[in-house]
């Protein structure tokens, strides 16, 4: 599969890319994004056959159980996303453990962006393919200002289904998608190609 040829490639020594998307301007200086890429590299765990046969599954559980490391990604994208966006929409579930305490570094809303059964009352939906099969992801019509900047934050950027459908259901809701953010893209699948028009920032790329 796709995902054993972007692990193959990071296991041949290739370096990690950073600060990846069209607007590298903004944000920390590049020689401090190479080095906290080189830490989110060096703290994955790469799981084989999970969570069905063929796929490499790229763990970030140790990453975020390393404080030190997780207050400096926060950091590091609070420093690229203060004064522009007024809420932060995080995609189950991960994005969630990205997102919320960004928003509070930002001192700006949090929306989640649940999965299918999740969330009462009236609510928007949308299917997309994953990987490894199928899924349902779901906003409340109501969650946001109509016109509010958002941040879409998510943990990997892969196939671009999940990221793809959670900015479309963002701005069906009325708000308008700044960026997607995301920890870790895994080239070998063509999510940034399925996100076309989207300004995508990958802190580090695989």
């Amino acid at each position: 599969m796709a995902e054993q040829g972007s692990e193959q490639r990071r296991a041949a020594g290739h370096d990690p890319k950073v600060g990846h998307g069209p607007k590298a301007g903004h944000g920390p200086k590049a020689g401090h994004d190479q080095a906290l890429a080189e830490r989110v590299q060096a703290a994955l765990r790469t799981v084989a056959d999970y969570p069905s046969p063929g796929v490499l599954f790229q763990d970030i559980s140790p990453v975020l159980a390393d404080g030190g490391l997780l207050a400096a990604l926060v950091e590091a994208l609070a420093q690229r996303y203060a004064g522009r966006v007024d809420v932060v929409a995080g995609v189950e579930a991960r994005g969630f453990v990205l997102g919320a305490p960004l928003a509070v570094r930002l001192g700006v809303g949090f929306v989640p962006v649940r999965k299918a059964g999740k969330l009462p009352g009236d609510l928007l939906s949308a299917a997309y393919d994953l990987e490894y099969g199928t899924a349902n992801i779901e906003v409340q019509h109501d969650a946001f200002v109509p016109g509010a900047r958002t941040l879409v934050v998510d943990d990997v950027l892969a196939t671009g289904g999940t990221a793809g459908s959670a900015c479309d259901l963002v701005e069906r809701a009325g708000a308008l998608v700044v960026e997607f953010a995301v920890l870790v893209e895994l080239s070998g699948l063509g999510g940034r190609q399925r996100l076309p028009g989207r300004v995508v920032h990958s802190l580090l790329v695989l």
